[in-house]
Order: C-alpha cells, then sequence, then structure tokens
C-alpha cells in the first residue's frame, strides 16, 4: 500500500470516529496540539508506537504524538502506578491488558470508552481484557500472539503427519517422530519461563471442560490439583518426560537454542509462544515458512482450539487536557490503516484485534495458523488475562515436573499454594 492511499484510509477511519465528549485547550487556542505517548522500551513496542505516531501525524499535521519510554517488567509497572496515582501520566499511555490492568484501578485513572466510536473496530472478544465492571478503557497495541505448539512443518511433511486435535493424536505424532530419530518435543529448561507452555498454554481446554474455572479459581473455589482439566497441563509436562520425547540437554538448553533446533529440524515440537518467531527470522529465513504453529490438543477433537495472549492495550489517562486528540488517535490505533502501518515496520507474530485488519501475504505461517483459529472462534484468552490470580513460582515448579522431579499432582499442589499470597496481597475476596 503506497503513503498516500495509507493516509486516505487513516483519515477515512478518523473521520468516521465521533468527536467524543471534553475538548482540546490546545486545539481552539493555537490550532495545534501535542500528545504524549509513554511507551515501554522494548524494541518491539518502540518500533509499533513510531508507526502509529509517524503515520497518524501525516493524516492529523496539527496532532504532534511524542512518545516517552519507560522500563519493562515491575519497575515499569511501578512508574505506571505512580504516574497516574499523583495526576502526571501523559495523555496516552501503553500498558498491559487483563489481570494487570485492574491493579490500576482504572474507573479512576483512565477515560471511560464504553460504547463510544474509538472502539467501533476492536474486535468484540477482546473488549474484556481491556475491562473492568463493566467498563472499557482501551483499545489494542500490537497482535495477539498463541501460546502451543510452535512445530517443523517439513518434518510433518517428511513423516506424513497431520496436525493433531486430540492429545492421543499428538503422542501418536510423537512416537512416529522420535522413531525416525528426530527430538519429538523440544525443553529448553535453562530458560525456565519456557517450562510453563504446556501448562498456561492449555487454558483453552480447562475453559472448554469448565466455563467457570477463572472465576471460581479467582475466588478461591477452584483449584489445579482439584479440578482433572487444569491438572492436565502438569500431566502433559510429566508424560512428554516419561516418555523420552525431549532432546538431549533440555535442562541447559535456551530459547534460541530450542528454536534453531525446531527450525533445523532437530525437533518437531516446542511448546512456545509465536512471539518468538519473528526476530528468529532475521537470521533464519526459512523459519517464517517451515515452522507452524497448533493450539495444545486436548480430549475432544470437536472442541480443539487455542490458547492466546491478547495485546497490550493503549489507553487515555483521565488528566489529559487533550481528550479529543487522544480520542481520534486511539480510533486510529484501532483501524486497518494502523495495522497496515505497524506491519510494515515489525512483522506480526499473530492476528491483529481489529476488525478488517489482515495479515500481509507474507506473513510467517504460524500467524497465519493462529488467525484461522481466531476466524473460526476457537480461542480462549490465557488464564492471566481473565483472573488476576498467578504465582511467582510457575516456571520453577514446571521445570521440576518436566524434568522427572515432581510428579504432576504434586506440581500442581504446589503451584496451588504459590498463588495463595499473592491473592491474599491483591485482597481477593475469598482468600
Amino acid at each position: 500500500m503506497t503513503g498516500a492511499a495509507l493516509a486516505v484510509l487513516a483519515m477515512a477511519a478518523l473521520t468516521s470516529c465521533g468527536s467524543g465528549s471534553g475538548s482540546d485547550s490546545g486545539t481552539a487556542a493555537t490550532g495545534s496540539v501535542t500528545l504524549k505517548f509513554l511507551i515501554d522500551n522494548s524494541s518491539a513496542t518502540v518500533n509499533t508506537a513510531k508507526a502509529l505516531a509517524d503515520t497518524f501525524m501525516q493524516a492529523n499535521p496539527r496532532i504532534k504524538v511524542e512518545t516517552e519510554t519507560r522500563p519493562g517488567g515491575s519497575e515499569g509497572d511501578n512508574i505506571v502506578k505512580t504516574r497516574l496515582s499523583t495526576g502526571d501520566m501523559s495523555d496516552v499511555f501503553w500498558y498491559n491488558s487483563g489481570s494487570l490492568l485492574q491493579a490500576l484501578n482504572p474507573a479512576q485513572t483512565m477515560v471511560d470508552l464504553t460504547g463510544d466510536p474509538v472502539l467501533a473496530n476492536v474486535a468484540k472478544d477482546f473488549l474484556p481484557v481491556v475491562s473492568q465492571d463493566g467498563k472499557v478503557y482501551g483499545v489494542p497495541g500490537g497482535t495477539a500472539m498463541g501460546g502451543g505448539i510452535l512445530y517443523n512443518r517439513k518434518v510433518y511433511e517428511q513423516l506424513k503427519l497431520e496436525v493433531p486435535k486430540t492429545w492421543a493424536d499428538f503422542t501418536a505424532n510423537s512416537d512416529k517422530i522420535k522413531a525416525a530419530g528426530i527430538a519429538p518435543v523440544i525443553g529448553t529448561f535453562k530458560d525456565t519461563w519456557t517450562s510453563q507452555l504446556f501448562v498456561l498454554g492449555d487454558y483453552y481446554n480447562v475453559q472448554a471442560a469448565v466455563p467457570t474455572f477463572a472465576q471460581d479459581y479467582t475466588a478461591n473455589k477452584a483449584k489445579f490439583a482439584t479440578t482433572p482439566a487444569a491438572q492436565t497441563g502438569f500431566d502433559h509436562l510429566a508424560e512428554v518426560h516419561a516418555k523420552g520425547y525431549l532432546q538431549e540437554g533440555f535442562g541447559s538448553a535456551t530459547a534460541d537454542q530450542g528454536m534453531k533446533l525446531l527450525a533445523e529440524g532437530k525437533g518437531a515440537h516446542y511448546p512456545m509462544l509465536s512471539s518468538q518467531l519473528p526476530p528468529f527470522v532475521a537470521t533464519m529465513p526459512q523459519a517464517a515458512t517451515d515452522i507452524g504453529f497448533f493450539g495444545i490438543p486436548g480430549t475432544d477433537a470437536a472442541k480443539n482450539g487455542a490458547t492466546i495472549w491478547e495485546p497490550a492495550g493503549i489507553y487515555i489517562a483521565k488528566t489529559t487536557e487533550n481528550l479529543e486528540a487522544a480520542k481520534k488517535f486511539l480510533a486510529f490505533v484501532a483501524s486497518p490503516a494502523a495495522a497496515d502501518a505497524v506491519t510494515k515496520a515489525v512483522p506480526p507474530a499473530g492476528p491483529y484485534r481489529i476488525t478488517g485488519a489482515k495479515l500481509p501475504d507474507d506473513a510467517i505461517q504460524a500467524a497465519k495458523d493462529l488467525q484461522a483459529y481466531v476466524d473460526e472462534g476457537t480461542t480462549a484468552p490465557a488464564l492471566e488475562f481473565v483472573s488476576p490470580v498467578k504465582g511467582p513460582s510457575l516456571e520453577q515448579i514446571t521445570v521440576a515436573v518436566g524434568s522427572g522431579l515432581t510428579s504432576a499432582a504434586e506440581g500442581a499442589a504446589q503451584y496451588d499454594k504459590d498463588v495463595e499470597k499473592q491473592a491474599k496481597q491483591l485482597g481477593l475476596a475469598g482468600w
């Protein structure tokens, strides 16, 4: 798409947006206004924000968007909380969606966008992760990503395997892969966070079996160790180790090494987030087409689906003096034109959460595979997007279960205990 066409699309998206409430104090007086936009300092976020700001400013020359960065992690969380509580937040800011948003007291600190034309193009199933008490506060920044199994399509083709829709199919495929002298499953437990995917990526199946699990878990009425569907992720981890599916040296392997093994076809399956792929494609271009994605299979092929990690949200601080300009910017962010602009700057790791936004023809295969789940309506957000309860020690527990040092039942029980302290710190009812 040409820059001119992009600008036309951007302008069309903006003019279709209502004026909203509030006023632009700067526009009337000077004919121009400056929006401050706070983002985290990861390269993907910086590049995405630059593409959004530059394209928006081309179509709206009287509105300047100035980005400022903050650290990621807990340090960045604290900066956002402090600036909101002291009334010193930028006009617009980029922050997590899901459970971390809940701690920001959005009703007091953010502009309520419920029913606003700003949300016209936002995918309806994204809205809950930027909402609290039925009020919507943000639009999606970036793309969703899948949490499931990255697999080598060449290995599947060579062994005439089909993408599994049940766990039994997955283990049958893995047995054939092992017989061919290829590691069926890649483990990279030196980077301990990677050990969690069999558990966290299985949430689609948990929700399909127990639709109220997230609410009951948050209220301390359900546990992993006493809910068979929830313990299944730990069971999978233990089974993969017990059947000898992991490659030699899985305990000391890193995520980068795991991606390389997968791309080279030395391992066939890697439980991982699809966001690991785009940066890797720069060094191993074949990964763009040779690596696909499927959701962690459950027990019923008819209910097959995938767990997704929703993108961050972009929000308007209640203290902004440039409300209409901020709403114009968010309306653009949530438009197909914005998605086109971002795609040119950052290869998408998954589908956009914007109606009408399309993945490019040259998108990585894993993103296309994930888009198919979204199109079919067979996705669920990861548990951390629908419950604030997540313990800090899960990755250590899953390393132990995945290494055969702890049983699946024991690991699930340990994690149930691990979450108690955090739940109490959050002051959740029932704890």
